[in-house]
């Protein structure tokens, strides 16, 4: 195997232009998803644009990841590249941190500050903004327009699926750290059957959180046109669904790697970022339990 003690300079790529274009389809297709079924008009179209998005970012992460697992079999990589791309995980996962922060910004805002003053509290309120009998409290059940906006029956009981999907991530935050240890002491067989286990607890995970969106649509009431609270709901728990699928992505790659001999005790930070940003994903689920569910 071929060894660089320097700095090693990628070639040119195509894949971060790639990774440009499936991104913004993605996100357009996202926003006219969520635009189109706030105001009730079809979504056909906005599902067809996130699905092309969809399939050009996963031909992109399979390129990517390829060319830079080629590039680190091949023995092109320096101590210094180790250091960039853990600086560039940290910096990645920071900006993720910053991503939910704003939602969750939003949704202190509204349940702190604008709702009591709708509701005629503080200086800014004034009890003639809606209408009387009008009821400042959160979760937001009595919409201004009920027509337009129709307000949830009731909200998703936090002590079921919730307490489920909450069982589930933090056994897979568990399992995917014993993995990780085992990896460190080359117990190859003990990897594999730990991290199947975490990527297999994702996978649980995902299909209650469809269970739950079903069940909130079809008895609950509760959609993206139910004011405030269906808004922000949706936006974090969506949000923090496609994270997971992501980090199952990112998972399932490791699993494959481990499968083919890849990594070293000493040399496997393709694992660590994996593992990373699984925490990540976990540390967020706890924030949205407490703070949507719960709270």
């Amino acid at each position: 195997m071929a060894t660089n003690q320097t700095y090693y300079v990628p070639e040119q790529s195509k894949w971060p232009i790639i990774a440009t274009v499936g991104l913004a389809t993605t996100l357009y297709g996202v926003a006219s998803i969520m635009v189109n079924g706030s105001q009730g008009e079809s979504t056909s179209g906005a599902w067809i644009t996130f699905g092309i998005g969809s399939l050009i970012m996963a031909y992109m992460l399979f390129g990517w990841f390829g060319t830079v697992i080629s590039e680190s079999r091949s023995g092109l990589y320096s101590p210094q590249m180790d250091r960039s791309f853990r600086w560039g995980m940290s910096w990645f996962i920071f900006s993720e941190v910053m991503f939910f922060a704003a939602f969750f910004g939003a949704l202190f805002y509204a349940r702190v500050f604008a709702v009591p003053w709708l509701g005629g509290e503080g200086d800014r309120g004034s009890s003639n903004m809606l209408w009387e009998g009008f009821q400042a409290t959160w979760p937001l059940l009595n919409n201004p327009d009920p027509e337009a906006f129709p307000a949830p029956e009731k909200i998703i009981d936090p002590w079921h699926l919730p307490l489920i999907n909450t069982i589930l991530l933090v056994s897979s935050s568990f399992t995917v750290t014993v993995a990780h240890h085992a990896l460190k002491h080359e117990n190859r067989a003990k990897v594999k059957i730990w991290l199947a286990a975490t990527i297999a607890l994702a996978l649980i995970f995902v299909a209650v959180q469809a269970y739950e969106y079903f069940e909130a649509y079809a008895h609950l009431n509760l959609t993206l046109r139910s004011g405030i609270y269906g808004s922000t709901f949706f936006m974090l728990t969506g949000f923090h669904g496609a994270h997971v699928i992501l980090g199952t992505l990112m998972l399932t790659i490791m699993l494959i790697r481990i499968m083919k001999g890849h990594f070293t005790p000493e040399q496997h930070f393709g694992f660590e970022a994996a593992s990373w940003y699984w925490h990540f994903v976990d540390v967020v689920w706890l924030g949205l339990f407490v703070f949507v569910y719960v709270l």
